[in-house]
């Protein structure tokens, strides 16, 4: 998987999807405490369409509180990430991907312990 085309969103930057990287100490790795969400962004007449987006990303940010982890960036800033997730990476997909998942997620470093 990290030997492909495309760029991820990474701590608020663009970044080459094989140089995107998380370091082996990171306390998620160990210990579990993140969160995520799967939102699918489908083909439509009209273009890309998230599916649910602004729910999923509700859902997100949930967790995190539940969690009591801090996002570090705005429900506005993720959904904008996912957005141009999808407009930076849609000619890497083969041509018959009718369907894009998207994976946001939050963990937790050494700071907040």
């Amino acid at each position: 998987m990290d030997d492909r085309d495309g760029v991820i969103w990474l701590d608020g930057s663009w970044v080459e999807w094989r140089e995107a990287k998380v370091h082996v100490l990171t306390h998620t790795l160990h210990y579990g405490l993140g969160v995520f969400e799967g939102t699918r962004a489908y083909h439509a007449e009209k273009g890309t369409a998230i599916f649910k987006m602004h729910e999923h990303t509700d859902r997100l940010f949930r967790s995190a509180h539940i969690m009591n982890m801090p996002m570090p960036f705005t429900k506005n800033e993720i959904n904008q990430a996912q957005r141009d997730a999808v407009a930076k990476n849609i000619w890497t997909l083969p041509i018959f991907a009718l369907c894009v998942f998207l994976a946001p997620k939050a963990w937790a470093s050494g700071r907040i312990i």
